[in-house]
């Protein structure tokens, strides 16, 4: 199981996303890249997160999951918000990512 990452508690929440993406790109357990997938997905849910999401490039960490081997992976970054909660994977989002 993944550690929580190491975060000053005053950096705020783009601190601790921050920390979720650093984690991922550098640790070399799958078992910790999962547990922070799966978190990062989460924070895809809620509004209040998606500039920071955006900033922190996250969106092409999901899509960058999509070629993993792993299925897990695979599973976490194609997960679909429901259409109340899409606007971080909105197609106005994906526009300049897929062109």
């Amino acid at each position: 199981m993944a550690q929580k990452p190491k975060v000053d508690p005053h950096v705020g929440r783009l601190g601790f996303l921050q920390a979720l993406v650093t984690e991922f790109q550098e640790t070399q357990s799958q078992d910790a890249k999962e547990q922070v997938l799966a978190n990062l997905a989460n924070f895809a849910y809620d509004p209040n997160n998606y500039e920071y999401l955006r900033q922190l490039q996250v969106l092409d960490l999901f899509l960058d999951s999509l070629s993993e081997e792993n299925e897990t992976l695979v599973e976490f970054a194609i997960a679909r918000p429901s259409p109340k909660h899409s606007g971080f994977l909105s197609m106005e989002s994906l526009s300049g990512t897929l062109q």
